[in-house]
This record gives C-alpha cells, structure tokens and sequence, in this order.
C-alpha cells in the first residue's frame, strides 16, 4: 500500500502565511525603526575654544545651549562639541578628518580663524585651510555654515581688510551660509565674558546660540517644509 502524499512544513498554507507575515513585519521594521534612527541629525561645531568653552560648566557650553535651543524649537538633534582651545585654521584642518571618521554630520558650524589673526598670521593661511576644510565638509554631503570673524584693530588697516574679507569671500564661492561676526553683541561686554575679557560666559554663550539657532534651523529644516525659528 502506498504512503499517503507526505506534505513538508515549509509547503503547508499556515507556514507560508506566517512567512509572508514575518517578512511584512521586517520590512514595517527596517522602515520604521530605521526612520526614528535617522530622524535625530547630527550637528557638529567645530572650531576653538570660542566653540570648545573653557572654564564653562559642561551644559553652559555652546554645543550644550545649542542642542536645548534646538530641542524647544522642535528639532531632533544631537550637537556635538568639536571644539579644541588654541586652534588655528591650520590645527583644525589636521583633525577634520579624524572629527568626521564617526557618525555621519547633517550640519557643520565652522568656527575657525580668529587665533590665525590674533597671531598675526597671514590672511592667505586662513583663507586656504578653511576653503579645504569646506571642501571636505562638502564632499562628505555636510551642510556648512561658516562663522565669520573679524580683525581687531591692533593690525594695520590692509591686514585688516584682506582678513575680513576671507569669510564672505568663501560664502559666496562654495555657496555656504555665513554667520555674520560670530561674537557680535558679546565682544567687548564684560557682562557676558569670562574674567580672562575673551571668551563668552553662559550667558555670552547663551546670546551667541540665540544668533547662530535660526541659521542652524534652517539648515536642519527639510527643504519642502521649512520651520521658523522663534527669533524670526
């Protein structure tokens, strides 16, 4: 007598419904939990100490206003602080590419420069570095916003010129944002400045995050459904 047709597991109708159930719920997953993951973006300030906040408690630095700023306007981000005391433009152009080597960067905040022109360093030095640093930024698909400093008058009226002219000069070459002078409203303010008369306080911090926000927002912002930010 022959055996009764043997019907394997894998062929049963309840096995391959709840195949294709599985396979639906991955796909709802990858879609799904890859979203949530992406949605949150990743800003990076990279500059000096203006940026890296020394003498600052760690949630008064810029990187930490930033991210709560950010946070009440309704934007998921992460703000790291790429900021290292003492840099020049040069120093920061050596680290770039260990500071991009992680995670993937939405938004870069360039601030870089002002110790090249408080050493009297030769505009063309800055002018250089930063243009490949913006380069890199670039060509990673990072969204720069360039931080512009000025000269101080201790420095002869040419020198002067060709420095402040370095940043939006660079704006306008690669097409990036340019945040006018980066410590307009706290330069020269002893109220919102550390004891050493240069760096910003919190509450200096707290006055540059509200000037530099609402360029950041925009970046962030998807382009078909931009978000105003509360200073605008």
């Amino acid at each position: 007598m022959n055996d009764a047709p043997h019907q394997t597991l894998e062929a049963s109708p309840l096995y391959r419904l709840f195949g294709r159930l599985g396979q639906v719920l991955g796909i709802l997953l990858i879609l799904f939990g890859g979203s949530a993951e992406a949605a949150q973006k990743r800003v990076l300030a990279f500059g000096d100490s203006l940026t890296a906040g020394p003498g600052l408690a760690a949630e008064d630095t810029l990187a930490a206003q930033l991210e709560k700023r950010l946070a009440a306007d309704g934007f998921d981000a992460k703000v790291i602080n790429g900021g290292v005391s003492g840099d020049t433009s040069a120093m920061g152009l050596a680290r770039l590419d260990y500071a991009l080597s992680g995670d993937h960067v939405d938004v870069a905040i360039l601030e870089l420069g002002a110790n090249d022109m408080l050493r009297g360093l030769p505009p063309q030095e800055p002018r250089a570095n930063l243009s490949k640093m913006i380069e890199t930024f670039q060509s990673k698909g990072v969204t720069v916003i360039l931080a512009a400093m000025v000269s101080i008058r201790n420095w002869e009226e040419a020198y002067r010129q060709d420095f402040d002219s370095i940043y939006p000069g660079l704006a306008a070459k690669y097409g990036v944002t340019m945040i006018p002078f980066f410590m307009e409203g706290v330069w020269g303010e002893p109220q919102l400045l550390l004891a050493d008369g240069l760096h910003p306080n919190a509450a200096g911090v707290a006055k540059v995050v509200s000037k530099i926000a609402p360029y950041v927002e925009k970046a962030l912002a998807p382009s078909d459904a931009k978000k105003e930010s509360r200073s605008q």
